[in-house]
Order: C-alpha cells, then structure tokens, then sequence
C-alpha cells in the first residue's frame, strides 16, 4: 500500500459538504456554479493524491571503507545473503563512484557537488582539516540545500543515524541541515582519546546533546540498527528518509559477541557479515510494515578499502590502489538500489554514476524543481528505473583534495601527472602498516578492457588524450571560479 505525504482532514470535508448542503437549500439558483467548483476541487485533489503516492520512502545505508570486491555480487569476498536479496531484487551499478575520503564523501552526498565546490575537499575531526589541523572547525555550509532539507520541504520525516563527519559542533550538526533527528559518532570512529593526544573523547549524540563519551563500539551496528527499525516503524503512516551510515568497517574494527567468529575468515569478515545482519533488519522492518513497494533502499560505501590496514581492510576486487587514491579502487564502490515494482529486479547498469547524482536523483524523485545552489550531479532517474541506458552525465572528475588528478567519458579516462599514496608494507591485527608516494605521469586507460588501469594506451590515442585534458582543464577553471566556503565555528 503507498503511503500519502499527508492524508486528508476529514473534519473538513465534513463541514465542506454541510455548507454545500445549506447553501444548496437556501439558494437553489447557484447549484451550478458550486457544483463546477466541487468538481474542480475534486480534480485538484485527486491530483495532489496522486503526486503524493509517487513519493516513496527513501532510505540510504552508507558503509565506510568497503571495497568493491567485499560482497556478494561484486566481488563476493564474504557471504552477504541479505545484500545479494537487495541486487536481486533491484539493481546494482558496476562503475559508481564515491570520493576518495570520508567527508568529501558525506559532503558529496548531501550536497549533490564535488566536494571542492562546497570547501570539503578533506577530511575533519574535532581538530579541523586533517590535512591542515585548521582550528576553525569547518561544518558544511548552512546555505547548501541537503538530500534531507529537500525533502523536509515535501514534509518527509527525516532521520540520521549514524557517523555524520561535516561538522560536530551543534550548529555544524545533523539537526541544522534537515534532520528531524539524530543519532550517531560525528567523525570517525578512529577519532579515540588513545589515537591522538590531540583527540578529546568520542562523542555519542543524540540530536545535538553527548549522551556517552567513548562508546562500546560493538554495539555500534546493532544500536544503530535498533533506531533505524524503530525510526521506521514510528513513520510507517508518512513518507520518510533515513540516512543510516555505519561506523564500520572503518578501523578499528569491532562486532558484536553475536557475530565474533562467525565468518571463520578473521574480524574483518565478521564485520561485513554483521552489516549485512543490519541490513536484513532493515529490510524486515520496512516489509513488516507493508512498505516494501513503496520504498526505495539504496546501498553504498564512502570510498574504497583502507589497504595500508591490511587484514583489517577490505578488497577492491581487482581494481587498482584503495582508499585516499582517485584509482579505480580508491573511489570505486558498491551501489544497490530497490524499489519494488518500479526497479527491475536483478538488473545491473554499466554505466557511470556517483554519490553527487543522487541528490538531484532525488529532486527529480520528488517533483522538486529548482535548488538555491549550482550542482555538479545530474539525475539518475531514468537508469535506477531501468527506463534508460544512455549516460546521465558525460564526464566524472576524480579529486584528491583540491587536485584535480583524473577525468573520465565514456570508457576513457585520463590521469593527470601527480602523486599517490601505495601501500609498500600492509600492517596487521589493527596495527597501520607503510605506504610511501608514487608518481604517475600523463596516462590514459581504457576501464572496459582494462578495469585495473594497468595499460597506458596514451600513445595511440592522442586525440582522447587531447580532449580529456581539455575537458579537465575546463571543468577546473570553472570549478575554481563557482567555489562555494564551509561554515566555522560559530557561523
């Protein structure tokens, strides 16, 4: 049964139809006229009926640092029962791209930009940039339209459970870009007091208030799983959004005595296997509610696998680097989507995408007609439908911070000459291991024959060469001109 954004007041038909009724007795003459404007009326609220049951519920589950080769249906690493259900029953996308760090990633996501249009192009904790340890204590920018203040505006319920990673001071936090509600680490899990000196305790938050500092994080996945299914259950008569982002598999890793050992193959396994618990949760509570067809289900990660952890990181099925690389395994991640009855089951889209088509995806979604601010992502729609196969967006550009080190179109994509970090010794058991700085020159590779990026074809296709360069060239002035700031600390 689809859900309404909001039913009607009953109340007031009732007290409608009496005074049409006496005015009907008291003056037969205008029956005509009232009776044009009832069925008007009647056309403008079956109009509004029908608009309000095309809107479906909308939940997102966002893994951190889970390669492309961790599931089943990519590169089936780990038994993920629940997460292959997801792929057949909807779709999965084969070249969808996240950022190549957490917060770009988070900021990609809700603003539907490239981070470095809206001053996130790295990752913050509770001492600023990491890369800069700006004490400013940058937030995502109150002025950015979010996934969830666009919806907000359709009168969604709307809920973040979950690491939020764009600011945790309360002005920087959930609560202020959308979110009815809260709950979840506002950075990293790794952010911890034993990390860093710099690090003060981590904080759990409930809305804008530290309910525990230094929470057990064993229990991470199974307390965010219990707010999610309740969320869902409270909602269950209106529309809603929940944004669900797990602290795992991130490092240091943790699971919950229920799933300790039970994949046999170390901790790492474990963890996945208990995300794909959660995400069974999660697809229980929506079908319990009678909601499975009126509700889209997308799952993702924010980058690829953290490689210098070695056995506590995950795979990128083949594709080349990890995690802080624009390589193909750095920012190449999972996608699923499910909508029952509107998404064709057990269907799989080759072409490209990433986490800044979502946002307009969704707009598009929900009939939203115009943001307050330029985007960089386009709609999806008509591909996550299965409507279409023809590419949303031309060209995908790959960042690392504020340089612009790739570009793609179509099968195509060029490195620009810079340097990146290659893991030189995995570490072990939690323990970073050793990464060191190489350099690529000017590269180009084709991804359908040659996904791993391990043949430069630049020679023999100067024109590509050419035209991709131009492209990036382009894009990055642009870029540069339409930059967009951050909020600090007290703005």
């Amino acid at each position: 049964m689809l859900n309404k954004i909001d039913k009607p007041d009953h109340t007031f038909f009732k007290i409608f139809f009496c005074s049409l009724r006496l005015h009907l007795a008291v003056r037969p003459s205008i029956g005509p006229k009232i009776l044009g404007l009832l069925f008007a009326f009647t056309l403008l609220i079956n109009a509004w009926t029908v608009q309000s049951q095309q809107m479906p519920n909308i939940i997102i589950i966002f893994a951190d640092d889970l390669g492309y080769g961790d599931i089943g249906g990519f590169g089936n690493s780990y038994e993920t029962p629940n997460l292959l259900a997801l792929q057949h029953e909807g779709i999965k996308f084969t070249s969808f791209y996240s950022q190549p760090q957490c917060s770009p990633s988070r900021a990609a996501l809700m603003t539907g930009c490239y981070p470095q249009r809206v001053g996130f192009p790295w990752v913050v904790g509770p001492e600023g940039p990491e890369w800069t340890r700006d004490k400013s204590l940058v937030g995502l920018n109150p002025a950015e339209k979010t996934i969830a203040e666009i919806l907000k505006d359709k009168n969604y319920a709307t809920a973040c459970i979950g690491k939020w990673h764009l600011g945790h001071h309360p002005q920087h936090l959930p609560t202020h870009h959308g979110f009815d509600t809260y709950f979840g680490l506002p950075y990293s899990n790794d952010m911890l007091p034993a990390s860093m000196a710099v690090y003060p305790d981590l904080p759990l938050i409930e809305d804008e208030k530290t309910i525990e500092k230094n929470p057990d994080q064993s229990q991470l996945v199974r307390r965010y799983t219990e707010r999610a299914t309740s969320f869902i259950k409270q909602n269950k008569s209106r529309n809603f959004f929940l944004y669900m982002a797990h602290a795992m598999p991130h490092v240091p890793l943790h699971v919950s005595q229920q799933f300790a050992g039970k994949s046999g193959k170390g901790i790492y396994a474990d963890v996945i296997q208990e995300i794909d618990w959660s995400v069974g949760e999660v697809m229980n509570a929506v079908k319990n509610e009678g909601l499975e067809n009126n509700t889209l289900i997308i799952f993702t990660s924010d980058n690829g696998p953290w490689l210098v952890y070695g056995n506590h990181a995950g795979s990128s099925g083949g594709l080349r680097e990890g995690k802080n690389t624009a390589f193909e395994g750095g920012v190449r991640v999972p996608f699923i989507a499910r909508w029952p009855g509107h998404i064709p089951a057990n269907s799989t889209c080759s072409a490209f995408a990433g986490l800044i088509d979502l946002l307009p995806t969704i707009a598009e979604l929900t009939n939203t007609k115009s943001l307050p601010n330029a985007i960089d992502g386009k709609s999806i729609l008509s591909l996550v439908l299965g409507k279409s196969k023809e590419q949303s967006r031309e060209v995908h550009y790959y960042f690392q911070i504020n340089e612009l080190q790739a570009v793609r179109k179509g099968k195509w994509k060029l490195h620009f000459p810079h340097g990146y970090e290659h893991v030189t010794q995995p570490g072990a058991d939690g323990v970073r291991g050793q990464v060191t700085t190489l350099n690529i020159g000017l590269s180009l590779f084709d991804l359908e024959a040659d996904p791993s990026e391990t043949t430069d074809v630049s020679s023999t296709h100067p024109q590509v060469v050419n035209e991709l360069k131009g492209l990036g060239e382009k894009f990055k002035a642009e870029l540069d001109r339409g930059k967009r700031n951050a909020a600090v600390s007290g703005k």
